[in-house]
């Protein structure tokens, strides 16, 4: 039940809206969100859950379309994320989505988490 069309202010750049439909285009499903969301974990105490979501919009989500590509932030995560960026990066070293968090006061040594 889609309850919300309220909007959120992070960022999905070029890149990572390119890859982000990509992979879409190669599970062949148009009816797939980015889903973000911060969850308890990790060395720092939070996490960043990064996926495809073909739940219907949940109470509280927030959303905002980047050129066909969804991206979903539900309502506690929100705060959390607000001004992130996601990229998406390929160089010889490492490839992935990388997320830039002006919130995240600090990261543990495997990048993985943060508080």
């Amino acid at each position: 039940m889609e309850t919300s069309v309220e909007t959120h202010n992070v960022e999905l750049d070029e890149a990572a809206t390119a890859k982000a439909k990509a992979l879409m285009e190669q599970e062949n499903r148009d009816d797939l969100r980015l889903r973000i969301a911060v969850q308890p974990g990790g060395c720092s105490g939070l996490i960043y859950q990064l996926y495809f979501d073909e739940r219907p919009l949940l109470e509280g989500d927030t959303v905002r379309d980047f050129d066909g590509v969804e991206l979903v932030v539900d309502k506690m995560s929100k705060p959390y994320l607000d001004g992130a960026k996601i990229s998406f990066v390929d160089t010889i070293e490492s490839q992935g989505f990388k997320i830039d968090n002006p919130n995240a006061t600090g990261s543990c040594s495997c990048g993985q988490s943060f508080n």
